[in-house]
């Protein structure tokens, strides 16, 4: 083969190889997951399962599972992972819950007032020096189990009575802290609900979780999200899905109608 030959050979080579990677970073159609470095990062539309409570059924074909970070073990991560799951640690970061392992660890001058449901209180997140530790302790947690993400709940204390005069700044202080501990261990990290301080907050998280922006006209709020490519995984408990999907869809939401005990019954939109 003459030298001619072997340059027009080697750049058509170069050339398929260009057009095989460019196919590869092409976003998929209707959502999806990627992985970002070492993180993982949900897209808008990916579908999910969020069950907290119950037997868990394994069974829902979605690529993203949200489950409880206490409740479940290594075995049951790495089980999700082998069908093609990506698994969130649900955590609760901003109440204190009477009921886990660790709850002797906090001391009574950080525990509020009850923030609605049984055994929980509000944290006073100002006192950073107590509760960082703590909190990394359960990121941990997630991390050495396998998780690939968290979803700090309790996330806007500031907006709710919690028996301390927490301020927005406060809010967004702690708020940062979590995302940071979350990415220190290769966690994605969520931020639940929490929507006035969206457009501060959209370049510190992965993606949001959010209850009932539908019933409280406000999923136009998760914007920032959607735009920056982070998945906006969406519940409601109390309207019809024809209330919202089509609202939703147009939003790039991934939204479910669930019961408000979360367990394994959906209806996706």
């Amino acid at each position: 083969m003459n030298t001619r030959s072997l340059l027009a050979t080697a750049s058509l080579l170069l050339l398929l190889t260009g057009c095989t990677a460019a196919s590869d970073d092409e976003p998929e159609s209707g959502g999806g997951t990627e992985t970002s470095g070492e993180r993982w990062q949900p897209r808008p539309g990916t579908d999910w399962q969020w069950q907290l409570s119950g037997k868990l059924d394994t069974s829902v074909d979605v690529p993203v599972y949200d489950i409880d970070g206490f409740d479940h073990t290594e075995e049951t991560v790495d089980e999700l992972h082998a069908d093609g799951r990506k698994v969130i640690c649900y955590l609760s970061t901003g109440a204190w819950e009477d009921w886990r392992p660790d709850a002797d660890d906090f001391p009574k001058s950080v525990i509020g007032k009850g923030n609605g449901w049984e055994g929980e209180q509000w944290l006073d997140i100002r006192k950073v020096d107590v509760l960082e530790p703590l909190m990394a302790a359960r990121l941990d947690m997630c991390r050495d189990k396998g998780f690939d993400a968290v979803e700090p709940d309790n996330m806007d204390g500031y907006k709710n009575t919690t028996g301390f005069p927490l301020k927005a700044a406060d809010q967004l202080r702690y708020n940062r802290l979590i995302a940071r501990l979350a990415h220190d261990r290769g966690l994605s990290v969520g931020l639940k609900n929490d929507l006035d301080q969206i457009p501060e907050l959209v370049d510190d998280f992965d993606f949001a979780v959010n209850e009932q922006c539908a019933q409280y006209d406000e999923c136009e709020d998760m914007t920032p999200f959607i735009e920056a490519d982070k998945a906006v995984f969406h519940v409601e408990y109390e309207l019809p899905t024809s209330d919202f999907c089509a609202e939703s869809k147009r939003l790039k939401l991934s939204s479910l109608l669930k019961k408000y005990e979360l367990g394994a019954w959906r209806k996706a939109c």
